[in-house]
């Protein structure tokens, strides 16, 4: 597991869906089980034996392997590379089972066109599937559990559900002017002048900011060695408030609840657009800048549909936050756009909403193959 909680929810997530609603016997193998425990709060990362939660068997990955009997469907997430004695088990067995390689999400156009093609393994009789997460049905769709949106337009269309929410974390309901904005993300030198920008305007802002890597830069703007869970910071309009982790349940009812949602890497940015609400990506950094080509191929099919002015302010709010500069300066180009924004986050969660979904095409995919 490599990179703070995203490798594992969107396992875990996918682990959840195919055996909850595809009745599927799952076993995830992870090499860091305290990377799990925020998000299954019930596990043990000490025990070196089994453990059951969901119906699926979660196992410690061990160094060196285990022999054990391989799955008729394998799946290899974020290229983890199989143990070499699980490789040789598989190759072994009188059927040779589906192996998929599970890939990172991107939105550019090759996904499509590789999506589920096959790569022989050099010297065993074993093809490898990559699998590509995509926001196209010629991909393989995006993870959204069955009745997602029911149940993100029973929570935002009423008041009610909101407000427990709200007061459950210890916030009064906003006021009517009041935005509320969930504040996740890696370390970035844009922080302080978007901070400012926030103290400076014109209504409240409260900025919730989750448990982790822009804690230290938000307390460093507020003049602070450090912050405390569920206190409030107060500088002009700016409220500011850190929130302890959350489990995957929890985080999606405060994405549902926010005014707008700041993601990063794959899980949250995926959540955020199920929220239906206007979000802002982080991209995780890659090396030699590979990271801008998918962040733009993302913003290409993100804005295609919005107006050309509301397309300029989001590609250069967005382009801000990502290069780590600018970003107070390109925000009243950005949030004054908020109606249409939200009308455009609506639209996008309905349409990627009615595709076919990862774990169902995982499961179509692998079932002719098998």
């Amino acid at each position: 597991m490599v990179d703070n909680y995203g490798d594992i929810g969107v396992s875990w997530r996918l682990a959840r869906q195919l055996a909850v609603e595809h009745g599927l016997k799952v076993r995830l193998w992870v090499d860091d089980l305290a990377s799990l425990q925020p998000i299954l709060p019930e596990i043990s990362p000490a025990l070196e034996t089994q453990q059951t939660f969901d119906g699926i068997e979660v196992r410690r990955w061990p160094t060196p392997f285990l022999l054990v009997e391989p799955a008729e469907v394998v799946i290899e997430a974020f290229g983890c590379a199989l143990p070499p004695r699980y490789i040789d088990a598989m190759a072994e067995l009188p059927r040779q089972p589906v192996w998929i390689n599970l890939e990172y999400l991107s939105a550019e156009q090759w996904v499509g066109e590789c999506h589920g093609l096959s790569s022989p393994h050099p010297r065993l009789p074993l093809l490898k599937y990559f699998f590509f997460p995509g926001f196209t049905p010629e991909t393989g769709g995006l993870l959204a559990e069955s009745g997602l949106a029911q149940r993100r337009r029973t929570f935002q269309e009423g008041m009610g559900h909101k407000h427990a929410f709200w007061q459950s974390i210890g916030l009064p309901a906003p006021e009517a002017d009041e935005c509320r904005i969930s504040l996740f993300g890696y370390e970035n030198p844009a922080l302080p002048g978007l901070l400012a920008a926030w103290r400076d305007a014109s209504s409240p802002i409260t900025c919730l900011v989750p448990e982790g890597r822009l804690v230290p830069g938000t307390a460093e703007f507020l003049g602070l060695n450090g912050l405390d869970c569920g206190r409030d910071y107060e500088r002009g309009s700016l409220t500011v408030r850190v929130l302890p982790f959350m489990n995957q349940v929890r985080y999606d009812d405060f994405l549902w609840a926010c005014d707008l949602n700041f993601v990063r890497g794959e899980d949250s940015f995926v959540r955020a657009q199920w929220a239906a609400r206007p979000l802002v990506w982080h991209i995780y950094p890659q090396q030699e800048d590979a990271h801008w080509v998918k962040l733009e191929a993302f913003l290409d099919r993100y804005c295609a549909a919005l107006p050309l002015e509301v397309a300029s302010g989001v590609r250069a709010f967005w382009g801000a936050w990502n290069k780590g500069s600018g970003a107070g300066e390109a925000w009243q180009g950005f949030w004054q756009h908020r109606a249409a924004l939200e009308q455009h986050a609506q639209h996008w969660a309905d349409g990627l909403l009615s595709q076919s979904g990862l774990a169902a095409n995982l499961v179509q995919f692998c079932n002719k193959r098998l």
